[in-house]
């Protein structure tokens, strides 16, 4: 996987007991266009602590231009910002 850590836009729901649930996320690409990408499935979610503030890693799959990918993005709890490490 390669690190990208760029910001991105999310579409997330919650659910009574404040479970984050990603649906879709948009990414704005070096020529300054935007890309949306629908998360097929969410395959793990981790805590981690960087310099004491807690993040949420999601790894995700989707198919990104037909081919089958493997991503991970970041809810930093503290800022509420998403950011979409590694693809």
């Amino acid at each position: 996987m390669k690190v990208v850590a760029k910001p991105i836009e999310v579409v997330a729901w919650f659910d009574k007991s404040g479970k984050i649930h990603p649906v879709r996320f948009r990414i704005e690409n070096d020529d300054n266009t935007f890309e949306t990408i629908v998360i097929g499935r969410v395959l793990k979610i981790d805590l981690e602590k960087l310099t004491g503030n807690y993040m949420q890693l999601f790894t995700c799959q989707s198919s990104v231009d037909g081919i089958e990918k493997i991503y991970k993005i970041k809810f930093e709890l503290k800022s509420s910002r998403w950011s979409l490490c590694k693809i």
